[in-house]
């Protein structure tokens, strides 16, 4: 998958780590420690270190309870943090974690190369056309809050990704350019999680690449009774499930845990690499 002005992104059989960057002081488990500038750098040369392929940079909190943030404060959150990292000569691509097109606009403007939208290009219909323009990859999640809790989770899940892809090619979005995120913990029950987590490879229309999104969450929290910061056990278990279910991309708080994990997941399904004999 190319991206203007940074390395491809190879989306097959190495799985790929996005490492969670939030720039708020709310966020549910990482919430004060990377809002300032200096701080989000540091954090982000030390994923880098430990093997990041995506830096997904938030500005905006989405914890159930969180308030909502207005356009400017998300900029003024997200484009000094991408700025820097551009400043600095980091070349990792960076995803901007937004809803709103007009932060996403300035964040590709600024240096991001990927939009990642928790509304799945259904909350605002601009957020297409931004992508479209720009010509970079979206990742569009599954997040129905008002769905028929009747309808069967991967069927709901298969009609709105449906309409999501239908905005995204109205907008000229080519089909290589999108990745869809199934929405682990939004709008799911424990039990659906779960079950969305064992039937992961249902979850690919058309082939799309997959984002799993599991770490620190609740689904885990819940399960094990323990808090965010306790849930990295957790977390890699799921990753790992995913990888075997058919995922692509993890975003994770942990980089180099999960990628220690899903290396050995993927030397046992394809073998270890041919130089290690």
């Amino acid at each position: 998958m190319l991206l203007p002005n940074r390395p491809a992104l190879i989306l097959g059989e190495t799985p790929l780590i996005m490492g969670i960057l939030n720039v708020t002081p709310d966020s549910f488990s990482d919430g004060g420690q990377h809002n300032l500038v200096e701080a989000a750098v540091a954090r982000a040369r030390q994923m880098i270190a430990e093997g990041v392929d995506i830096i997904d940079i938030g500005g905006e909190s989405t914890r159930p309870g969180s308030e909502p943030v207005g356009v400017q404060q998300e900029l003024d959150r997200v484009m000094p943090v991408i700025q820097a990292l551009v400043t600095a000569g980091i070349t990792t691509p960076i995803s901007i974690d937004t809803y709103k097109p007009l932060v996403a606009d300035q964040a590709i403007q600024a240096g991001a190369s990927i939009i990642n939208d928790v509304h799945g290009l259904q909350g605002a219909p601009e957020m297409s056309e931004v992508a479209a323009l720009h010509d970079v990859p979206v990742i569009i999640m599954h997040w129905q809050k008002d769905r028929d809790r009747g309808v069967p989770l991967l069927d709901d899940m298969a009609a709105y990704f449906s309409r999501s892809i239908a905005l995204a090619e109205q907008a000229g979005i080519s089909p290589d350019r999108i990745i869809l995120d199934p929405g682990f913990g939004f709008g799911k029950s424990l039990q659906e999680n779960y079950d969305l987590l064992r039937q992961l490879s249902a979850v690919r229309p058309g082939g799309f690449p997959i984002l799993v999104g599991t770490s620190r969450k609740s689904m885990i929290g819940r399960l094990l009774e323990n808090q965010p910061d306790e849930r990295l056990a957790g977390t890699i278990a799921t990753s790992v499930l995913g990888y075997m279910g058919g995922g692509h991309i993890f975003r994770v708080h942990e980089v180099r845990a999960n990628r220690d994990a899903l290396r050995v997941a993927q030397a046992t399904l394809y073998g270890p690499p041919a130089e290690l004999g």
